[in-house]
């Protein structure tokens, strides 16, 4: 039996056990990408974590419904379309097929529906007339915009109150809103632009009312978990929220959960630096398996900083599991043999990854230790299913190991960053300090991950690269 998953809801601030609307149905969805340019690791981290989530509840649940969107119609899309001098669909299908490809390359599966922007326009609009009919929303020199006042528990989820909340960056402030809250559901398009008839004119969605509307025509009026970054909790998710729950007057989402940033050499990514790292171009440094465990290698809730040595680490790790696999080639795995209970346990405690591939280094190891066939048969059989979960060791050994870059160029001592890992273990030594030692283990299974071994003493933590990795 599997063990009961708990995730960490935003919106209550709590870990806490998933109960969705039916026992046996889980509807889940996702906010995809804005098409207009390829996958960066910031696009890839959701898409993996929530893989990740999907393969769990399937594998809990008969039925999952999992859907994630792709944002076909936006301001980027239109500046490039226009730059390019070509509609909006053939910049949106390129960029589209091209993140099926680096998706499929970090073994993600195809979610069971990917909605598009542009398919649901009447949707949206019905959505959009429900809200004015029902005092919800205005219209304003051709704009129809949603009143957050009608609102009252506007700012739960982002934890900000209205009245506290200052327009910033994500917020436009236009004369013809009442609230400079207030966000756009509908506005007018130059002819140049996308646009579709509407009650108020030839114009375009704004941004949040897209997800409620496909969320509302394929996953029903209350879902059970919505995912995405971080960066999306405000506005976006306040706005959807807000929406969605004065359209149906019912329970918008139950689960609301979000993964950490990304960043690089401890920097955000951003066009400036010129840092941003697109799926497509680590691709061709290592296989979408390296890259694939590299994301997992920290918890999603927790920031997670791209470097050299992660990589590289991810690489050794891959290489050492596929070399112990590769002695059992010719084993059967036993048939009908599920994940590993430990594994599952971790996995189902809010897809703590990092404690879920320390297991997998244990079954790996017992793997390697067996000395009757009828032992390395199940263990074989246990360690594929429960990697599976994880969308990790599933190809050939053999193939897979002509695949990772040969041995000599990923050697440990040339990778570590000192710097990365003096601060990760002072981390660590400030988490015990408060107590948290779920957070201070998790810290020393990502550092075991890199090939560190942390080593306490009274006198303060220690730190050595671990010999085996070079092996």
């Amino acid at each position: 039996m599997s063990p009961k998953i708990h995730l960490y809801n935003t919106l209550t601030r709590t870990k806490e056990a998933l109960e969705p609307q039916q026992p046996d149905r889980v509807t889940m969805y996702v906010c995809g990408p804005t098409v207009y340019n390829y996958a960066h690791l910031g696009n890839a981290r959701p898409a993996v974590v929530f893989d990740v989530l999907a393969r769990l509840l399937r594998h809990t649940y008969p039925q999952v419904m999992y859907a994630c969107n792709f944002t076909d119609v936006d301001d980027k899309i239109n500046a490039a379309a226009l730059t390019a001098g070509v509609p909006i669909g053939t910049i949106t299908m390129r960029y589209i097929d091209a993140y099926h490809e680096d998706m499929h390359a970090l073994g993600v599966l195809t979610p069971d529906l990917e909605p598009r922007v542009t398919e649901h326009i009447p949707d949206i609009v019905t959505l959009i007339q429900t809200l004015i009919a029902r005092g919800h929303a205005y219209e304003a020199q051709h704009h129809v915009l949603f009143d957050v006042a009608s609102f009252p528990a506007y700012g739960q989820l982002s934890g900000h109150k209205p009245q506290n909340m200052l327009a910033g960056a994500r917020v436009e402030v236009a004369p013809y809103k009442r609230n400079p809250l207030d966000f756009v559901l509908w506005k007018p398009s130059t002819p140049e632009l996308p646009r579709w008839n509407s009650p108020w004119g030839r114009g375009r969605p704004g941004w949040h009312i897209e997800c409620t509307a496909m969320i509302g025509r394929h996953l029903g009026q209350t879902l059970d978990i919505h995912g995405g970054g971080q960066d999306l909790i405000f506005p976006h998710h306040e706005n959807e929220i807000a929406q969605g729950t004065c359209i149906h007057d019912t329970l918008y989402c139950r689960t609301w959960v979000h993964n950490s940033f990304v960043t690089v050499d401890g920097q955000k990514m951003s066009k400036s630096l010129g840092n941003v790292l697109l799926v497509r171009d680590l691709l061709r440094q290592a296989p979408g398996e390296a890259i694939r465990l590299a994301l997992l290698s920290t918890h999603y809730r927790h920031p997670l900083d791209w470097n050299r040595q992660r990589l590289v680490s991810a690489c050794q790790t891959l290489r050492r599991l596929y070399l112990i696999l590769e002695k059992f080639d010719a084993t059967q795995a036993t048939s009908c043999v599920g994940p590993d209970a430990e594994f599952l346990k971790a996995l189902a405690n809010d897809l703590n990854t990092p404690a879920a591939l320390a297991h997998l280094h244990r079954l790996a190891i017992a793997l390697e230790n067996a000395r009757t066939d009828d032992a390395q048969a199940h263990l074989k059989a246990r360690l594929l299913a429960s990697a599976s979960l994880l969308g990790l060791w599933q190809h050939p050994a053999a193939q897979a190991l002509t695949e990772l870059p040969q041995r000599e160029t990923l050697t440990v001592s040339d990778a570590v960053d000192p710097v990365w890992v003096e601060k990760r273990v002072a981390e660590r030594t400030q988490t015990r300090a408060r107590h948290d030692f779920d957070l201070a283990d998790t810290i020393r299974r990502e550092l075991s991950n890199a090939g560190i071994t942390v080593e306490d003493t009274p006198e303060g933590s220690t730190w050595h690269i671990q010999s085996e990795m070079m092996t």
